[in-house]
């Protein structure tokens, strides 16, 4: 049985988190669930994949969040001829001191959009890994921290455009959730053009909370209780992608884990200490459905949806 209280560390939690998706949501209209999903991944220290055509803010989400946490921000233009080092940054010889000195590259900040991954090589996109998987970058056999918290979101434009390469597996895998902003209804595009008559409301966006308090929030995050049967119930929706008919590849144990993470930072946002079974529920797809490569033109969004449907879900006593 799970004992349903709130604290009021969680309320003042919950009444933070609420103020910076409000704060998000004065530049990105219309768009509350995935701006709700970004917000989650943060607190998960996890890191975004934005699927879609250009022009429906992807961009504009990566800024306004460094903004309102107040933190750095960085923006990483891929294109075929980008190199590791213009990622990562490398070492520069100085003459005056007659020694080699590290130069950071855009790696280096809060956060960091990667613009178009799909339009540079794999082996430019491999740069990112270690930043992902460490929060660190190794230059020559040296490890340089990234700054804290650390949280890459990249876009990709569909695979059907031109100029493309496709996202290795382990990369892919890398990413916490997957997502897509889409166009907006009309009433919300009228809304965004009125917006901007004068001027763009980023440019009067302000901190709303602090990075010191985005630590905080996800050092909570791992305090927030999963019972052991939801544990199963996201093991056995990972494994349940490998065994399906239509997947070629299916989502590796960094994808249950990953589930588990991302529903407790979604409890902590709605003032729980506790994931519902509800919860893995929603969240699943956006974990699972670009980890999967289908066999053949069955989309993953659907075999998540067929697995979800005849998986047993776990019922807790309240």
């Amino acid at each position: 049985m799970i004992h349903a209280t709130r604290s009021p560390e969680i309320e003042h939690v919950t009444g933070e988190v609420e103020a910076l998706v409000a704060n998000l949501e004065r530049v990105i209209i219309g768009k509350r669930p995935v701006v709700d999903l970004a917000v989650a991944a943060l607190l998960a220290g996890g890191h975004v994949l934005l699927q879609d055509v250009p022009g429906v803010g992807k961009t504009m989400l990566a800024r306004a969040l460094a903004r309102s946490i107040g933190g750095s921000y960085k923006r990483v233009q891929a294109t075929p001829d980008l190199l590791p080092g213009d990622i990562t940054g490398g070492m520069v010889y100085e003459a005056g001191r007659g020694a080699l000195r590290f130069v950071p590259g855009p790696i280096f900040a809060n956060v960091v959009l990667a613009d178009e991954l799909n339009r540079t090589t794999p082996r430019t996109q491999s740069a990112f890994m270690e930043a992902m998987d460490e929060g660190q970058v190794s230059i020559e056999g040296a490890a340089y921290p990234l700054p804290q918290p650390f949280y890459l979101i990249a876009t990709l434009n569909p695979t059907e455009h031109h100029g493309t390469y496709p996202l290795p597996e382990g990369q892919l895998d890398r990413f916490l959730i997957s997502a897509s902003l889409g166009y907006p209804a009309r009433d919300e595009e009228v809304e965004v053009v009125a917006r901007q008559q004068r001027a763009h409301p980023i440019d009067a966006l302000q901190v709303s909370s602090e990075l010191s308090r985005v630590l905080d929030w996800q050092q909570m995050v791992r305090r927030v209780h999963v019972d052991r049967s939801l544990v199963v119930y996201a093991v056995a929706l990972a494994a349940a992608t490998r065994d399906h008919s239509e997947a070629a590849l299916g989502a590796s144990p960094r994808a249950s884990l990953g589930l588990v993470r991302l529903a407790q930072a979604w409890a902590l946002c709605r003032g729980r200490d506790f994931v519902l079974p509800d919860d893995m529920k929603l969240l699943a797809p956006a974990v699972l459905a670009h980890r999967i490569i289908p066999r053949s033109r069955v989309p993953a969004a659907v075999i998540v949806q067929e697995i979800l449907d005849r998986t047993t879900v776990p019922v807790l006593t309240i």
